[in-house]
């Protein structure tokens, strides 16, 4: 426990030293906030009730979908998984150190929203707290094992930032955080249903925290974690 620890605590200091991180977990989601969250508020005021949800879904799956894959695909597609072999390293090490501190960062980009849109935009905040976080980390590990997915299967990284768009562009626009779902086409609104934030953001909203908003990310999550380690079996043998 302690070796994994001290490994997490390295990949978090080398994640913060990543302009990749920076941009995909930080910078880009705040500016999104900043400059959307009134744009949001001011056409439709009702919104200030799912700001902070819809506001950290977009950040989440910004640094899950997008900037973890890339960090996967360069370890496991390297040298550094040859060193992991020679030095008896358990090779899923990478992606579990990988998960834990692109988790903590995005934990903090979330914190920092949902302190903010109260005093920015007047946001309402939750009002079970600490049920709004357990639906968040839970949100938030299931999009993490999405990215890790794919970070594994694709190993070109032109192909990686092509197919991660192709993922996330979907789950921004079809999940119901820019506007309501019931203004999209039927087949629009059941294929936001297939991604991950449309659930996320549900089960983050006040009295949401419900088994039929919940099912299906317990689903991926247990299919995410099942591929991921058929994945690491492969990349072992190799």
């Amino acid at each position: 426990m302690r070796n994994f620890l001290y490994s997490v605590a390295l990949q978090w200091k080398l994640d913060i030293r990543s302009k990749s991180l920076l941009v995909t977990c930080y910078l880009v989601p705040l500016l999104f906030f900043l400059l959307m969250g009134g744009v949001f508020t001011s056409i439709m005021p009702e919104m200030k009730h799912t700001l902070i949800s819809a506001m950290i879904v977009m950040g989440v799956s910004m640094g899950a979908l997008i900037g973890l894959p890339p960090s996967l695909a360069e370890t496991y597609g390297s040298d550094i998984k040859k060193m992991y072999k020679a030095n008896g390293v358990p090779i899923c090490l990478g992606l579990a150190t990988m998960f834990v501190s692109a988790f903590l960062h995005l934990m903090m980009l979330c914190i920092i929203l949902f302190l903010l849109a109260p005093i920015l935009f007047q946001a309402s905040l939750p009002v079970n707290p600490p049920l709004f976080f357990l639906a968040l980390a839970l949100y938030m590990a299931v999009s993490l094992s999405i990215g890790s997915v794919l970070g594994l299967v694709v190993k070109s990284q032109a192909k990686l930032t092509m197919v991660s768009q192709l993922v996330f562009l979907p789950s921004i626009l079809l999940s119901g955080i820019m506007f309501p779902m019931e203004l999209l086409p039927k087949a629009f609104q059941v294929i936001g249903k297939l991604f991950p934030a449309t659930w996320g953001n549900l089960l983050m909203q006040d009295n949401g925290f419900r088994l039929e908003n919940l099912w299906y990310l317990i689903l991926l999550f247990l299919v995410a974690v099942i591929v991921c380690g058929i994945l690491l079996k492969q990349q072992k043998s190799k």
